[in-house]
């Protein structure tokens, strides 16, 4: 017993309204939470502590399932945590979402009529804040929908003064140390966002475009090469072979014409080219492809970029002005009516890079930009897991984890964007560079000829220090003492790249070595019922709050974990909400039952010699099912602890004990009152370990059972360590028994309120004690004058003989499967004779054969089934 259940006497039953109504219950509650702070984490605690900081989710987004998802779990951990008596800190925050919510500033302005440098740098961000404040952070009033049980005095966003403040703080100590710098390299570039983006924001997808193979020079001075784009072949400066190519050797070293220009390109070597794809030769265009830059660094090949941020050719006279798509079509005209088409694939299906966010056509460009130099930082976050400072659950991830941290490429970290950290440096009159600290002064103004850079940093540079930042660093912050390293980062398997690995890298750089994190729980997707990813085009895309709206959140959050296996999909349908929302009913049912019948947490639990077989039973079962909870949620298995749960709570408790007990209550007396005291304390316990997932029905049901305050902050159960084999097994006997008969009474047709007189034999068998109850959970009346036994039962050592006569027409059912079973049969020779037939089963597709002994199979067990249930008919 916790003192949280001793405060008071528990309120009448009467408190519990007859149906549990979830709109009535949940809103008020949560508020009821916050404003008595339980979620609120102390820093001067001297409880151990334990601390998530949540995946900031976009300003711009809303809640989606996948956010559900996600923060049911989150919430678990922590609630179990609190309970369990750490100082339990779960922080809220956002992101800024650079390209996001630039473009959703951009699309109001549009509607006005404006573009953003009709409105200047400072006053676009400063619409850009108004936006956030007027639209911004949507989803954290849909997170108090949900129950999310997090410290909002520590809500963070990565563009507030403290992170501003260490995001320039770690720019600066990394450009100390050389590992950021400044470069013209081939990066992602979107014409539609006019940035750059990483390679982890860009989207592959097969789309339908054209192959062409384009002959280069003039008779035995000349190649043929292909390409998917052939625009870019104004930028080329060399065709590039295999050194041991001997259909190209004697071109290595000489000029050919390249067509269409006034230009002509050499014929270089470079062991990169694969002599057996296509015709073993290719085009170099070193400012249009990462490959291509990559051979004319090796070959000091010059760069020419031939079309602007707009994707608009910007040389050679013919195709000046026209955009990269028109232009392809036009350079491909241009050279078939030259006759240096060779070949044409057309439609040509290959793999096309998409910007993520607007879903344009990259393109791949030389640009100046600013860099992280990842190999020691990246070495670093792959040594943390290796050494088991940092765990990755479930262990067949880490392979994911090493293949990216293991083979990462610099990170361009610029982006030519307006909202954002923008890059702290400034340029000087003469060539300066200086890096400018959050407590330095520029190096001077721009009347002096100083100015900043223009570009800003990409999220994910802001969102990689949050661990540390959210809780006050670079200052040493009580917080950051307490609460760092978190425990645990929850997270889908699919942001391993965009996140995991930036935070494990600037956190044991930043933080001299510390972990960010000593666990990464990595989750599958949410998906639809049938596995289907969710998506607007497929139609099957569902805001969870309409589900919320209908079910109740705990409805909502008990299917998402119920399905949450470590790093698994997870499939969910309406139906599956709904099976939820019966199980919550049932538990407000159940409860307000047990309370009507005076179930009490009041006093401690009877002596052991005091307790009945089946109170031992429960509290044997409940002692295994603390211990087994324990166990799931440390190893982050919510679906199986869930139905644990589940499937305790509801067949055992419920079905089976409270069952067991009716009969005991009825009979009042001393095992009344024990019963009475031990399925009090079944619910307490039971509440308490559904309360992480379920929150809100439990607190409402415990606070009322026991009079405690919440269950937000009581204590965690422990493993009682009380176990009874015997009684489990004695227990066992009832169920066998039961059991057996409702599945005689349901072959014969007999409904289940329908009473049967019946004479049970069970003297000398462990069942004895439980005839009452046997009895009543199986509609049997005594057996009475002139019964007689026309259908007996040997189950369990026991013989249950039942008088059907005047409860079944026994020639009507005898009649009816008989009729069963001749269609049995006759479907039994109808898929053995095809099965022996040999001619059939040499032409027949395997799916065709599998088929029929799959019904072979179901005749059989309908035969003998149809035949057990004659059998024990009585005679007609």
């Amino acid at each position: 017993m916790t003192e949280n259940a001793q405060q008071q006497p528990p309120a009448p039953a009467t408190d519990l309204p007859t149906q549990y109504a979830p709109a009535d219950v949940e809103g008020a509650l949560y508020e009821r939470w916050v404003e008595r702070g339980y979620f609120a984490a102390d820093a001067k605690s001297d409880k151990p502590a334990y601390t998530i900081v949540i995946p900031p989710p976009n300003v711009t987004g809303s809640l989606h399932l996948g956010h559900a998802f996600q923060h049911t779990l989150m919430d678990a951990l922590t609630r179990r945590k609190r309970m369990q008596g750490y100082e339990s800190l779960w922080l809220p925050g956002m992101d800024h979402a650079g390209i996001a919510t630039q473009n959703k500033v951009e699309q109001q302005l549009a509607e006005e009529g404006k573009s953003r440098h009709d409105l200047g740098r400072e006053e676009f961000v400063e619409r850009v804040w108004q936006w956030k404040q007027e639209y911004g952070g949507k989803i954290l009033g849909q997170m108090r929908r949900l129950g999310d049980g997090v410290d909002w005095d520590r809500e963070r966003f990565t563009m507030d003064e403290g992170l501003s403040k260490a995001v320039q703080t770690i720019f600066k100590r990394l450009y100390d140390d050389e590992l950021i710098y400044r470069a013209e390299r081939i990066i992602n570039w979107c014409p539609r966002c006019l940035t750059a983006i990483s390679d982890i924001e860009v989207e592959h997808q097969e789309d339908a475009g054209e192959l062409v193979s384009i002959r280069y020079g003039e008779g035995d001075d000349s190649v043929v090469v292909a390409t998917t784009r052939a625009e870019t072949m104004l930028g080329d400066t060399a065709v590039a072979v295999h050194p041991d190519d001997e259909r190209y050797r004697h071109l290595i070293g000489k000029l050919i014409k390249l067509p269409l220009t006034d230009r002509s390109i050499p014929v270089v070597a470079d062991t990169h080219v694969d002599p057996e794809f296509g015709t073993g030769a290719v085009k170099v265009t070193p400012a249009h492809d990462p490959n291509d830059f990559a051979i004319g660094q090796r070959h000091d090949l010059p760069s020419m970029t031939i079309m602007d941020e707009h994707g608009v050719i910007t040389v050679h006279g013919p195709f000046l002005g026209q955009d990269r798509f028109e232009a392809r079509d036009a350079v491909v005209g241009a050279l078939r009516s030259q006759g240096r088409i060779v070949a044409e694939k057309r439609p040509y299906t290959h793999s096309v890079g998409h910007c993520s966010r607007c879903r344009t056509t990259v393109e791949p460009r030389l640009s100046m930009q600013w860099w992280v130099k990842v190999a020691p930082l990246a070495k670093a976050a792959g040594d943390a897991v290796r050494d088991g400072r940092v765990k990755i659950h479930p262990e067949d991830m880490s392979k994911r984890y090493f293949d990216w941290v293991d083979n990462m490429y610099d990170w361009c970290i610029s982006r030519q964007l307006w909202w954002g950290h923008r890059i702290p440096v400034w340029y000087g009159p003469n060539g300066e560079t200086v890096c400018v600290g959050p407590d330095d002064q520029p190096p001077g103004t721009e009347a002096e000829g100083w100015t900043q850079d223009t570009d800003v940093l990409d999220t994910w540079f802001s969102s990689g220090l949050w661990p540390f930042s959210t809780l006050g660093w670079p200052e040493q912050t009580e917080d950051l003492r307490k609460f760092y390293s978190t425990d645990v980062l929850l997270t889908g398997h699919d942001i391993i790249f965009f996140w995991v690995a930036r935070m494990m890298m600037f956190g044991l750089y930043a933080m001299d070595g510390e972990v960010p994190f000593k666990t990464i729980a990595l989750t599958g997707l949410v998906r639809d019922e049938r596995g289907k990813k969710m998506s607007k085009s497929f139609g099957n895309v569902v805001d969870p709050l309409d589900w919320m709206d209908k079910y109740g959140s705990d409805a909502l959050r008990f299917t998402l974990a119920r399905g949450a296996n470590p790093g698994t999909d997870v499939p969910i349908g309406e139906d599956w909400v709904q099976a939820s929302r019966n199980f919550a009913n049932k538990i407000w049912n159940a409860t307000r039952f047990a309370l009507m019948n005076g179930a009490t947490v009041q006093g401690p639990l009877p002596e052991a010699s005091k307790l009945s077989a089946t109170d031992r039973w429960i509290l044997a079962r409940l002692g295994e099912t603390v211990e087994q909870v324990d166990a799931y949620y440390e190893d982050f298995q919510f679906a199986k602890l869930s139905d644990a749960l589940f499937h305790f709570a509801w067949d055992e408790v419920f079905d089976w004990y409270v069952e067991l007990s009716k009969t005991t209550f009825q009979a009042g007396g001393e095992a009344a009152q024990v019963s009475q005291r031990v399925l009090g304390e079944v619910l307490d316990v039971t509440l308490r370990l559904l309360h992480p997932v379920i929150p809100f029905v439990t607190d409402t049901l415990w606070t009322t059972l026991t009079g405690g305050e919440s269950l937000v902050i009581a204590d965690w159960p422990k493993d009682s360590g009380f176990r009874d084999d015997a009684a489990e097994r004695e227990i066992e006997l009832v169920q066998r028994v039961v059991t057996e008969v409702r599945r005689f009474r349901a072959d014969q047709g007999l409904q289940p309120g329908q009473r049967v007189p019946a004479r049970l034999t069970l003297d000398g068998t462990a069942l004895a004690p439980h005839e009452a109850a046997i009895r009543q959970l199986l509609r049997l009346q005594p057996e009475g004058e002139g019964f007689s036994a026309t259908a007996t039962l040997p189950v369990a050592g026991a013989e249950v003989a039942l008088d059907l006569s005047g409860v079944i027409d026994v020639v009507a059912e005898r009649k009816r499967l008989a009729k069963d079973l001749a269609a049995a049969e006759k479907e039994k020779a109808q898929a053995t004779a095809k099965l022996g037939n040999e001619a059939f089963l040499a032409k027949a597709p395997d799916q065709v054969v599998d088929k029929i002994r799959g019904r072979l199979a179901k005749a059989d067990e309908d035969i003998a089934r149809i035949a057990a249930q004659l059998e024990r008919l009585p005679k007609a």
